[in-house]
């Protein structure tokens, strides 16, 4: 089993749910020689997922196939949104590719198209749109203009986040380990927590906890330029509710002269359910929102969306190119995307799905030694996982997901204490195995069930 940030087995390094090397013995000839090649060639920064890793060939759907020919459920992974291999984006892309592929300093009709298209599903004066590639690179650019549109350098971000792997973006992300450094800039707040903040409270704690931040930037001499939030803090464990949170993170960002930069790389595209953005579902419009991951199914595109007044005070103090950000197979993906959620009513089905799905978990461990509360919006669900003690149980939740694996279902765990199950499947996860997720989950918890001195 990997090493673990708490709960589990102590270790910096190895995330949670993540294959031990030392175990490589038990992996098949193929696959123990795969690895070693793996090891060999690409280094120490990779890791597997789960005590025995997967190695697909082939995808569909929301199903994942090993060489086998064996199905797998894909209940975690939130890249392929209209599903692996999905054709209509195979399509967009291969003709495309057919066409033409160039960069932005050209007149190219596809992606001013997909500009307006994109932010017309934005409030206003979320009006423009800037295409990098990934959501690390939108992330670092919205830092860039929050700084140069400020004048001030000071980041707000939450304790266990996750925003990317640039040298900005990783200077802001604390979930990546203890030997990621946190320079004087960035100051971290504990996230809004339903299982352990007092109830009713969580706007009052989290306005007061943004306020010590920035005395404490300011005791560095630093102002606030911008508070960075995921719309759904999935790395601080998936912390859904209460609905609203986010209007306090606006509220208290600009008090204080800074941007709210809302990242929607994981809850965005009608993730969290009927809203097309995470931040929708709490009535609030940030200054900045960041988009990634799902944006091309797989093809390699991010944006940063805001309005035409930052963008022009940006634009006019720098230039700004990326010459894949944009590119046109990349928008022919996006676009292709943005048919599929629209044609397929995938948001009104990640709203009702999700719900249904949520409800028959909350159901399933109401009475669950050590289950804490199970979460989410639309299809992005949680289980969180305590000890008799009330403490983080790790060891329990990598136990789960474990299980899970080797019935064929793929989710994962996070947050602050690595002790929470991730369930978010691709958006055209299809009702009819929801039954199979559920069976696989119900089983894999009582799996894991505590000894009899927890009743």
């Amino acid at each position: 089993m990997g090493d673990f940030h708490a709960g589990g087995i102590s270790g910096p390094m190895n995330m949670v749910n993540s294959f031990d090397p030392a175990r490589a013995a038990l992996l098949d000839p193929a696959d123990r020689e795969l690895l070693r090649r793996r090891d060999a060639s690409m280094g120490a920064a990779y890791r597997l997922f789960y005590e025995r890793p997967v190695h697909f060939v082939r995808g569909e759907g929301a199903f994942l196939y090993d060489a086998d020919g064996a199905d797998y459920l894909d209940a975690y992974n939130n890249v392929p949104v209209v599903g692996h291999s999905n054709p209509r984006v195979q399509k967009a892309v291969s003709d495309q590719l057919g066409a033409v592929n160039t960069h932005t300093r050209y007149l190219a009709g596809g992606v001013v198209d997909y500009a307006e298209r994109l932010t017309a599903l934005f409030p206003e004066p979320l009006n423009q749109a800037i295409f990098a590639c990934t959501g690390s690179e939108a992330v670092d650019l919205a830092l860039r203009i929050a700084r140069m549109s400020t004048g001030r350098a000071g980041i707000i971000v939450t304790r266990h986040a996750y925003h990317g792997t640039t040298t900005l973006a990783a200077q802001i992300s604390p979930s990546l380990g203890p030997n990621n450094l946190i320079p004087p800039e960035v100051a971290l707040v504990d996230a809004p927590d339903s299982v352990r903040d007092a109830p009713g409270e969580a706007a009052a704690l989290l306005a007061a906890r943004i306020d010590a931040a920035v005395e404490e930037l300011g005791s560095r001499g630093i102002a606030p330029a911008a508070i960075v939030v995921d719309s759904i803090l999935s790395s601080d464990g998936l912390q859904s509710h209460p609905v609203g949170i986010l209007g306090t993170v606006a509220e208290r960002a600009r008090a204080h002269g800074a941007l709210y930069i809302a990242d929607e790389v994981q809850p965005g595209f009608g993730r969290t359910g009927s809203t097309w953005w995470g931040f929708e579902r709490h009535t609030v419009v940030p200054d900045l929102a960041v988009l990634g991951k799902p944006m091309g199914n797989g093809i390699p595109i991010s944006a940063v969306v805001g309005s035409q007044e930052l963008f022009e005070q940006f634009g006019r103090k720098v230039r700004y190119f990326n010459t894949f950000g944009g590119s046109a197979v990349s928008i022919a993906a996006a676009t292709a995307v943005l048919d599929e959620l629209e044609s397929r009513e995938l948001l009104p089905h990640s709203e009702e799905l999700g719900g249904e799905l949520l409800s028959a978990i909350q159901t399933m461990t109401r009475d669950e030694p050590g289950v804490a509360e199970v979460r989410g919006a639309g299809l992005f669900l949680a289980v969180e996982f305590v000890d008799r003690s009330g403490l983080p149980d790790a060891v329990r939740a990598a136990e789960v997901v474990n299980a899970m694996r080797e019935k064929r279902i793929l989710i994962s765990a996070s947050g602050t204490y690595d002790n929470v199950l991730k369930i978010r499947p691709p958006l055209v996860f299809p009702r009819a195995s929801s039954s199979r997720l559920l069976e696989g989950l119900e089983a894999s918890i009582l799996q894991s069930r505590p000894g009899a001195g927890w009743v």
